[in-house]
C-alpha cells in the first residue's frame, strides 16, 4: 500500500507539474542561459515540498474555505506576470541583451531568487493543484499519506532538476539573438495568456 500511494503520488505530482507554466518557463529560461540553476531548482522545489506538505496537513482546508486568498493571489499573480511579459517582450525587441554568452548581462542571484518565488507564491493555480488537490488525494491514502507525500515532492524535484540542467544541451542552439527572440516572444505570450486566465473568473463568478 505503501509503495502504491508512493508511486500514485510520484505520477500524480508530474501529471500537475509537466504542463507549459510560468514557473516551468522561467526555469527553461535559466537553464539555457546556465545562471543559477542550482538557485532557481532548490527554490521551485523547495516551495513545492512546502506546499504540498501544507496541503496534505490541513492547510488546503483553510484556503477553501477562504476564497478572499485565492482572489488576491490572482490579482497579485497577474500583475507579476503582465510585468514579467512586458519585460520579456522588451529582451525580444532588443536584440543586445539576448546572448546567451558570457558577454550577456547577468542576472543577480537576489532577481533570479525573487522571481523564481514570487512565479510560485503568487500564482493561486499552485494553491488549487499543489495544496487542494495533492492535499485531498494525500488525505485520502490513510496511513499511506505519509508515501504519498514523498511520490509527489519527489516528482518536484525530479521534474524541475531534469528542465533546468537539461535545458543547458539548448544553449547551442540559443547562442543565435533569433532564438532568443522566439523564445522571449513566446513567454511574452504565454505570461499574458497566464494573466489573462488568472483574471477571468473574477469578471466571469
Amino acid at each position: 500500500m505503501i509503495n502504491a500511494s508512493l508511486l500514485l503520488g510520484l505520477s500524480t505530482g508530474l501529471s500537475l507539474i509537466v504542463a507549459i507554466g510560468a514557473q516551468n518557463a522561467f526555469v527553461l529560461r535559466q537553464g539555457i542561459r546556465r545562471e543559477h540553476i542550482l538557485l532557481t531548482v532548490v527554490l521551485c522545489a523547495l516551495s513545492d515540498v512546502v506546499l504540498i506538505f501544507a496541503g496534505i496537513t490541513g492547510v488546503g482546508m483553510v484556503v477553501e474555505r477562504a476564497p478572499w486568498i485565492l482572489t488576491i493571489a490572482r490579482i497579485g499573480g497577474a500583475i507579476f506576470l503582465i510585468c514579467y511579459a512586458f519585460f520579456a517582450l522588451r529582451r525580444a525587441i532588443a536584440p543586445s541583451g539576448m546572448d546567451s554568452s558570457s558577454t550577456s548581462a547577468p542576472t543577480t542571484a537576489w532577481s533570479v531568487a525573487a522571481t523564481a518565488l514570487m512565479l510560485t507564491w503568487l500564482n493561486p493555480h499552485v494553491y488549487i493543484d499543489t495544496v487542494l488537490l495533492l492535499g485531498s488525494i494525500g488525505a485520502s491514502q490513510g496511513e499511506a499519506s505519509g508515501a504519498f507525500a514523498v511520490g509527489a515532492m519527489l516528482a518536484s524535484v525530479l521534474w524541475f532538476t531534469a528542465l533546468g540542467y537539461a535545458a543547458r544541451f539548448l544553449s547551442r542552439f540559443f547562442a543565435k539573438p533569433t532564438a532568443w527572440r522566439v523564445l522571449d516572444g513566446l513567454i511574452c505570450i504565454f505570461m499574458s495568456s497566464f494573466a489573462i486566465m488568472l483574471l477571468a473568473p473574477l469578471f466571469t463568478s
